[in-house]
């Protein structure tokens, strides 16, 4: 029904956005929703997902990533809460790549992600990507504990995420900080 919604962010959650366009606050579940910031202007490709007891907007910066999104929970058994952690990571490539390389370590270190569905996701997207990856982008955020609440709104527990804290540079971006904490869950 929506393909984006252009307005200005009003407020950032641990897992969502609000966007205000005309005087209506949209709550928009992202990936990551530090890469955003309050007051700026933003045009957020969206996909609306209407179920018997939620209607629900995914809100993704490129159409590169919404096309990513689309594919992950086309898979049997890959929902839009299990799919978004997915994207998290920041480089469409990076997942691509580990479907066509048939990566099922890579794919398994995501939050809910088995060796089941790890191979589901392998069977039914392979030779099925054709796109190029995203951008990052380079805005600062000064507090540590948004961190911790990203990577708790992406899946993982306090303890998982204890041990990596310590190990992520704080003077990055919140964005290359995500990355980096999730680089060293993934391992």
């Amino acid at each position: 029904m929506y393909d984006y919604i252009k307005g200005i962010v009003i407020r950032i959650l641990n897992n969502a956005i609000v966007l205000d366009n005309n005087g209506i606050g949209y709550l928009i579940h992202v990936s990551n929703p530090y890469s955003f910031e309050i007051g700026n202007e933003y045009k957020i490709y969206v996909y609306q997902q209407i179920t018997e007891d939620e209607h629900a907007l995914y809100g993704f910066k490129t159409i590169e990533e919404k096309d990513l999104f689309l594919k992950l929970i086309s898979v049997k058994g890959l929902g839009c809460k299990m799919a978004l952690p997915i994207l998290a990571v920041g480089s469409t490539s990076g997942i691509m790549d580990a479907i066509e390389r048939e990566n099922v370590l890579y794919l398994k270190k995501f939050p809910k992600i088995g060796d089941k569905l790890a191979k589901q996701i392998i069977l039914d997207l392979k030779g099925k990507l054709e796109f190029i990856g995203v951008g990052i982008s380079d805005e600062v955020v000064d507090t540590d504990n948004e961190l911790k609440e990203v990577l708790i709104g992406l899946g993982y527990k306090e303890k998982e995420i204890k041990p990596v804290l310590a190990r992520v540079n704080t003077s990055l971006t919140i964005e290359e900080q995500v990355k980096d904490a999730l680089k060293l869950l993934l391992k």
